[in-house]
């Protein structure tokens, strides 16, 4: 008497859902892990929380930009804030995002 039971292979069609479904479930743990990193304390965002006031030029700098028709992450405005703050073109993207972000989210 044969088994009911069927063994699913990765080329076997049925197996399809079943195998996304577990690459899926692989895949969220996985993504949590390079996000750790992440949340450990940085220099560059923590002069900002220091310094309101530090975001707060920053934002109106980046509305002057605004109001001339040039985003916040075009190379200008990212330039000018790597020159002003004395920050890599990487350091003030991301300083740029942040404070953006948290303190004048209407910029764009």
């Amino acid at each position: 008497m044969r088994s009911s039971r069927r063994q699913l292979r990765a080329h076997d069609p049925a197996a399809r859902p079943v195998l996304a479904l577990l690459t899926a479930a692989l895949a969220i743990p996985a993504a949590g892990l390079v996000a750790l990193p992440a949340l450990a304390n940085s220099p560059l965002l923590d002069s900002v929380k220091q310094n309101p006031q530090l975001a707060r030029s920053l934002c109106n700098d980046l509305r002057a930009l605004n109001a001339q028709g040039i985003s916040s992450t075009s190379p200008k405005a990212v330039a000018m804030v790597a020159s002003r703050q004395g920050l890599n073109k990487t350091d003030a993207e991301i300083l740029t995002t942040y404070v953006v972000g948290l303190h004048c989210p209407e910029v764009r």
